[in-house]
């Protein structure tokens, strides 16, 4: 019997955001709706119950009211820088970075915070499935091929339940994105402003289906 996958997707009520299937996965980096806050009461309740969890999510950064940039956090206290809205308008330069509009992604930040708990998880040893969190995949983590790589191997697991977030179709798509969202063995909760208070129940109960 197929394994299913949880992932967010966040809208359609704001332009672009993100969606969680029962492979588990959420949103993109265009934030508003709520889904950061969503995934952290998830995880709560998932380690109070004394399930095994591991993984990030992304985090706003602010200064002066005016958001900067994103950082990455993982579940065991790490953070890093994701993004930073760039100061140099220096087209040279730009050629030589990684955007997503006008944030340029710190990839080797990124992969030194994410790819060890990964294979952490892919090589896990629990008797029990555990739970990877994976928010997001989106445009600015998916300039690391490693990160995609680890992305696949993780849901190729039999031990792992993976909770994401990916982001609502627009523009050009994203090769990864469309091809977990094709996935038989995932289930998408799309998230709004109107309904993220009441979907935690509903995830927690997927996650648990999800594990037996």
């Amino acid at each position: 019997m197929p394994r299913e996958r949880l992932q967010l997707q966040l809208g359609p009520a704001l332009p672009e955001v993100p969606r969680l299937r029962a492979r588990s996965l959420p949103p993109s980096p265009f934030r508003g709706v709520g889904k950061t806050t969503l995934i952290q009461k998830v995880t709560q309740a998932l380690k109070s119950s004394g399930v095994p969890i591991d993984g990030f999510y992304t985090q706003e950064v602010r200064e002066g009211g005016r958001r900067t940039g994103f950082d990455v956090v993982t579940l065991s206290g790490n953070r890093g820088p994701l993004s930073r809205v760039s100061p140099s308008s220096d087209s040279s330069a730009s050629r030589r970075e990684y955007r997503v509009g006008q944030y340029v992604v710190d990839l080797v930040s990124f992969e030194q915070l994410v790819l060890p708990m990964l294979r952490n998880v892919n090589h896990g040893g629990d008797t029990e499935k555990r739970i990877c969190v994976i928010d997001e995949i989106g445009k600015m983590e998916l300039f690391s091929q490693a990160f995609i790589q680890a992305v696949r191997q993780t849901l190729a697991g039999s031990g792992t339940v993976v909770l994401g977030t990916i982001p609502i179709p627009k523009g050009k798509p994203l090769d990864l994105v469309e091809e977990i969202r094709s996935r038989k063995d995932v289930k998408v909760f799309n998230v709004s402003k109107e309904n993220r208070n009441s979907l935690l129940q509903d995830i927690l109960a997927a996650v648990e289906s999800c594990r037996k």
